[in-house]
């Protein structure tokens, strides 16, 4: 087995997906092996098939035809419990966050450690989710509150320390800056670098459209464009390529500089 394929925390085979029974297909055969231990960035342009392919890694999907291998499990040959239980190994935060609306900062922490960790006390629920928060740089005064009550910031650091709280093997950040200001966008990009440092040996995937994030955060790149990988690897490889399309986005993507 070549060394890559033995490192990688993700690795897809031919990955198909098609919605329509075959006629038009979002995916067109992913092939792509994800590095254990590093932070991976997926870009590309809107429509470029980043969010199935995540919904393909979390399992939330099934592919038309291919093989998505998490942790050396082939997803697609799982059942539904299996799935459940499998799903403890991989921890997401949302693009909005996705928090409870009725409960608050802590409880939402405390939310995969009562239904997967049944068997805790209460008590340690609590201050695990109180660690798992204070990690993820969240006062101790903003615990009790809604996410109504709080910033978008504060909301960011909750559904990390959601994320974290069954303490993963892989975290997945589903377009993490989307709708902030540059200001709090640097904030959650360093927030992914740090919590990345901090769980020495995790993977982190970001699935992402902000090119300048991916440069300033990732360890290997990864550009889809039509269903497909169009180029990977470091950010040597992506600005010494000659391909129009990816010239194009590095062109856009980097104005920020």
């Amino acid at each position: 087995m070549p060394e890559a394929v033995m490192d990688a925390a993700i690795t897809l085979t031919d990955l198909k997906k098609s919605f329509d029974g075959g006629k038009d297909f979002v995916l067109k055969g992913i092939d792509l092996s994800i590095p254990r231990g590093k932070i991976t960035v997926i870009i590309g342009f809107s429509g470029t098939g980043k969010s199935v392919l995540l919904k393909h890694i979390l399992g939330l999907i099934q592919p038309t035809s291919g093989s998505i291998k998490v942790l050396g499990q082939e997803l697609s040959r799982m059942s539904d419990k299996d799935l459940i239980r499998f799903r403890t190994n991989l921890g997401v935060l949302f693009q909005y966050a996705a928090l409870f609306d009725d409960m608050s900062a802590i409880e939402n922490v405390c939310f995969p450690l009562r239904e997967h960790r049944r068997s805790l006390p209460s008590k340690e629920v609590l201050e695990i989710a109180e660690r798992k928060l204070i990690a993820s740089g969240l006062e101790s005064k903003h615990f009790h509150k809604l996410p109504s009550e709080m910033s978008g910031g504060m909301r960011k650091r909750v559904g990390l320390a959601r994320a974290l709280a069954l303490d993963p093997e892989i975290l997945l950040y589903d377009e993490p800056t989307t709708g902030l200001d540059p200001i709090l966008t640097e904030m959650v990009d360093n927030l992914i670098e740090q919590t990345h440092q901090m769980h020495e040996g995790s993977t982190s995937v970001v699935v992402s459209h902000d090119l300048f994030a991916a440069f300033r955060i990732a360890h290997h790149i990864v550009m889809l464009d039509k269903g497909k990988v169009l180029l990977q690897g470091t950010q040597d490889v992506f600005l010494n390529s000659n391909h129009e399309l990816v010239q194009r986005f590095l062109d856009k993507g980097l104005r920020r500089k």
